[in-house]
This record gives structure tokens, C-alpha cells and sequence, in this order.
């Protein structure tokens, strides 16, 4: 992964996929509830997956695990399907069995205006994940790294360990909403930016410290930034430059980092490797995309590496297995003589996707290897 990652020759092509939350829990059969805030559960299930598909990598997607996290629940329900933890402030988290969960408040929560912008309202400090729209992680402030210091520390001489930071166009569709944040891109752009310029620092600093806990790269989660959300020209003015500023705080710690933006990117390629990154992942080819593998390496294989780009639903999910392995074997015929690609599925890998398909990902490498 180390060689792969500074585009040096290695024995063979790295694998290493990221598992969707709903993969997890399908897998590991666990409490959706105790696998999303229990640290324990959550770093066991990711070693316990990495040992069963035999990938090279950890990524750790939370961190910041708040051990006192039950004071705050006024009670907890399963069903056969969901599993529901109501808050003491009356606000709801719905956890299904095979997805991310989802947050209902109890009364609609403040956004930011940007017609009436008082940047007072803006967070003082970055406590919180934005994992998906009005569904955050916190950070709890004496517990902020310890999903990420547990694992490095029991696997960090053997496996690559990542860690993941959000990108700051995140956290601006978070805070003013995902409808009217994209057309306030158009229609309010100076007041844009000094949002996304007050995350930009946060997420720096919180950055330069997780570097500090021996990770071996460093994932920007920036999967609004696709070509269905922004325009090639938007992500210029709106995205770049925030997370070229974070490539750079993270390049001075000697840490290697990558961006991962899903779905289609054919158009800014070249763009995302302008931030300064060492590396792009997803690269989602068709139907769920619009990036070939074969093109991506040809226009951006010299700068920097690929991680990529296994449809996780086609193929793994609804492909045969003589499909799967003849697909693989292309993308591995594809990328020889590039030797910063890694085998990765191009987004997570779906819930459903069943355990021997993803398995077999290290018999296809192996074998690929051998002759």
C-alpha cells in the first residue's frame, strides 16, 4: 500500500474496498444502535471484516466515540427491521439493519440563512461528523481519536491504516441545507465561501492532529462534489480550493491523502489532482458513473494513485462469478505498468453484496500475481 500510494512498484496490486455501514451490520450481525456509538463494536467489526476479506487497509470512517454516549438516551426500541433511540431532547435515530441511519427531529431544526447571514452562527468548534443530511457523528472532545489510536495501534505495523476527514463543501450543504446551499452557489456566492473558508480552518486543524496518531493516509470524504451535484467550473471555485488547503496541512504532517468523490467525475480528473492530493478514489465507471478505467490512467495515472473502480452493484452485487472474475482480471491487465493502483471497489461495497464475491477479490489479485 506504501509503494502503491507514492506510485513506486510493489510485489503485486494492493487490494483494499470500503465497506458500506449497511455491509457491516448485514455481516456482522450486530445492534445497529451499539455498532454505530460503542467504540468496541465498531473497531472489533472493522478487524474482524478486514481479516475476513483479507484487504491490506483499514479505513476508519468514525472516530471520536462517546464513551458516556447512554446518558443521553431516553430509551432504546428494536423491531424486526429498525432499531429506534429516542434522545432526553425528544429528537430520533432510526437505525435500520442493512443502512445508515437516519435523524428525525423533534422540532425542525436551525439552518443557516444565507439571505440573512450572521457568521456568529457558525460553529465555534468542529464537534461533529456530517455523515449524511442532518445525520452527524459527534466528536466527543476526551475521546476524539480513540477508534483510530486502537486500531493503529494493534495493527498499524501490518495492515495500512486510514483515517477521514469531511470535506468542507459537506459541511457547508449541511449547515444551510442541501437545496438551497447549491443555489446559493449561484445566487450568494461571497457568503459561500466564508462558510466554506470557516470549515476550511476547522477541518485543517482537526486534520493536522489525526495525522499525529500514526495513520498511513488520510481520506477527504467529499462525495458531493460529482458532476451531479456542481458543474467542473463550481468545483473550481467552491471545492478546490478548501481542499487543496487540507491536502496541504496533511502533506506537511508526511501523511499521504486522497479524495473520494463518487458517481460521475470524467470532467475533473485532472481538476481534483490540482488540490494537491496524492490520490483519487471511486473513479464509478458506467452505469453508476462515467469513468473507464483505462482513460483515467492514461490522463491521471502519472499523477498520483487510483484507487478504484469495481462496480459494487453490477458486478459484485448482480454479476456471476465467472463475470466478477473476468471484470477484475481487465482492470488488473488494464492498470499494469501503473503501479499506483489499487484494487478498490469504486464505492462502498452495497449491503447486500454477498461475502464470497468480495472474498474472491484476493483470489483474482493472488492469482493475477502468480502468473
Amino acid at each position: 500500500m506504501k509503494a502503491a500510494m507514492s506510485s513506486l512498484p510493489a510485489d503485486k496490486v494492493p487490494l483494499m474496498c470500503q465497506l458500506s455501514i449497511g455491509h457491516m451490520l448485514m455481516q456482522l450481525e450486530v445492534s445497529p444502535v451499539e455498532f454505530w456509538f460503542d467504540q468496541d463494536k465498531f473497531t472489533e467489526g472493522l478487524i474482524y471484516l478486514r481479516e475476513t476479506y483479507d484487504f491490506d487497509g483499514i479505513l476508519i470512517s468514525l472516530h471520536g466515540h462517546d464513551p458516556e454516549w447512554r446518558s443521553r438516551v431516553r430509551k432504546i426500541t428494536s423491531g424486526n427491521v429498525t432499531e429506534v433511540v429516542e434522545w432526553e431532547n425528544g429528537d430520533k435515530t432510526i437505525f435500520p439493519f442493512d443502512e445508515l441511519p437516519y435523524y428525525v427531529f423533534k422540532e425542525k431544526r436551525d439552518l443557516i440563512d444565507l439571505n440573512t447571514f450572521n457568521p456568529d452562527l457558525l460553529p465555534r468548534t468542529l464537534n461533529y461528523i456530517p455523515v449524511s443530511q442532518n445525520l452527524h457523528f459527534h466528536i466527543s472532545p476526551v475521546n476524539k481519536f480513540g477508534s483510530i489510536e486502537y486500531i493503529v495501534e494493534r495493527y498499524g505495523d501490518h495492515y495500512s491504516i486510514h483515517g477521514e476527514i469531511t470535506s468542507p463543501f459537506d459541511y457547508y450543504l449541511d449547515i444551510t441545507g442541501h437545496q438551497d446551499g447549491l443555489i446559493g452557489l449561484m445566487y450568494a456566492p461571497s457568503v459561500s465561501k466564508i462558510i466554506l473558508a470557516h470549515f476550511t480552518e476547522k477541518i485543517k486543524d482537526l486534520a493536522a492532529e489525526m495525522c499525529k496518531t500514526g495513520i498511513d493516509a488520510m481520506k477527504i470524504s467529499s462525495p458531493y462534489a460529482g458532476s451531479g451535484f456542481i458543474s467542473a467550473d463550481m468545483y473550481r471555485e467552491f471545492v478546490l480550493p478548501y481542499e487543496k488547503i487540507i491536502a496541504e496541512a496533511v502533506k506537511m504532517e508526511g501523511v499521504p491523502v486522497y479524495t473520494h468523490t463518487c458517481g460521475s467525475i470524467n470532467d475533473r480528473l485532472e481538476l481534483m489532482f490540482e488540490s494537491g492530493i496524492n490520490g483519487i478514489e471511486c473513479l464509478d465507471p458506467p452505469p453508476i458513473g462515467n469513468v473507464e478505467l483505462s482513460d483515467a490512467l492514461k490522463r491521471v495515472g502519472q499523477k498520483g494513485f487510483i484507487k478504484g473502480n469495481i462496480d459494487s452493484v453490477s458486478l459484485l452485487l448482480n454479476g456471476s462469478y465467472e463475470k466478477i472474475v473476468t471484470d477484475v482480471n481487465e482492470m488488473l491487465n488494464t492498470a499494469r505498468g501503473f503501479p499506483g493502483f489499487i484494487l478498490s471497489t469504486a464505492c462502498s461495497i452495497a449491503p447486500a453484496v454477498k461475502r464470497e464475491n468480495i472474498r474472491l477479490l484476493r483470489e483474482i489479485v493472488d492469482n493475477s500475481f502468480k502468473s
